[in-house]
């Protein structure tokens, strides 16, 4: 074979060669951009969730029981305890749209739940007992519907609340929701009474010592949950005092909230309200609304 000849027979052997690594190499590459993908999809990120792997519907209701009565109304669910004539939890979503809406005014009809089989409170319940018919999905939050606003003053919407904690704290913790669905976009609300068997009752119902509400905000970007307990009196000390971690609103009412988030979200979120996160003040033209 001539020199020429073998310098071509060597140029094709490098060209083979360096094809193969070049293959290789790009096969190495495959392999770890999958091994790297699968890596970064089990690892939990509550700071970039995407709502496609979750599914929005019925987020707000906590685990079923499967002794619980749940009663499906226009702008809420609630599980009815006939034991206590009032509601263990009543959940929703709320908009912002549907938060900003005054479209339809209160009613002021308070009536019995045609949907609750065992009956409801009533009238003579409550009445000359010094407390409130406290509504827990306010009323507010269920003026974007005329049907959504008279559910609202169902008796199975309703607990006892004293007067100054029901028109006081509780009213201002309600407009701090109000406010975060509207910045936020949208939220999810479950709010009761903490159920215990050694209560006072006004007629057939019983009277509460403590209330509470757990929000979960979930979007896109963030998944963040806090949660309040609150004494049912007077009070004047801020918002935030109020402020735990869902978990131990869970330990404390024995329910389960928002089961259908994955695991690894639940768990996270739940452990820690993450107080400096959420929005607590809101800005006016000229001046800032504090709800802290």
């Amino acid at each position: 074979m001539n020199n020429r000849a073998n310098a071509g027979f060597l140029s094709g052997r490098t060209a083979i060669l360096i094809i193969i690594l070049l293959l290789l190499a790009a096969t190495i590459y495959i392999v770890a951009s999958k091994k790297h993908q699968s890596q970064q999809t089990s690892s939990p990120n509550v700071n970039a969730q995407t709502t496609t792997t979750t599914s929005l519907a019925n987020l707000e209701l906590p685990a079923i029981k499967s002794n619980q009565d749940i009663v499906a109304h226009t702008g809420f669910a609630l599980s009815y305890n006939e034991e206590h004539k009032e509601a263990n939890w009543v959940a929703y979503k709320l908009t912002a749209s549907q938060a900003n809406s005054s479209q339809f005014n209160r009613t002021n009809h308070f009536m019995e739940d045609p949907e609750v089989a065992e009956g409801t409170a009533n009238d003579e319940d409550y009445q000359g007992s010094g407390y409130d018919r406290g509504h827990l999905a306010p009323a507010e939050d269920m003026a974007w519907s005329a049907k959504s606003m008279q559910e609202s003053f169902y008796y199975s919407n309703m607990t006892p609340q004293a007067p100054t904690f029901n028109r006081g704290v509780w009213r201002r913790l309600e407009e701090l929701i109000r406010f975060w669905a509207n910045y936020y976009d949208s939220i999810f609300i479950v709010t009761g009474p903490v159920l215990t068997n050694d209560l006072p009752t006004i007629g057939r119902v019983s009277v509460p010592k403590y209330f509470y509400k757990v929000v979960l905000e979930y979007n896109a970007k963030e998944v963040r949950a806090i949660g309040f307990v609150m004494p049912n009196n007077a009070s004047y000390a801020t918002l935030k005092s109020f402020a735990v971690s869902v978990d131990s609103v869970e330990k404390l009412t024995g329910l389960d909230f928002f089961p259908k988030l994955p695991d690894d979200v639940e768990n996270s979120v739940e452990s820690d309200p993450a107080i400096n996160k959420w929005q607590w003040t809101r800005k006016k033209q000229k001046s800032e609304q504090s709800f802290k």
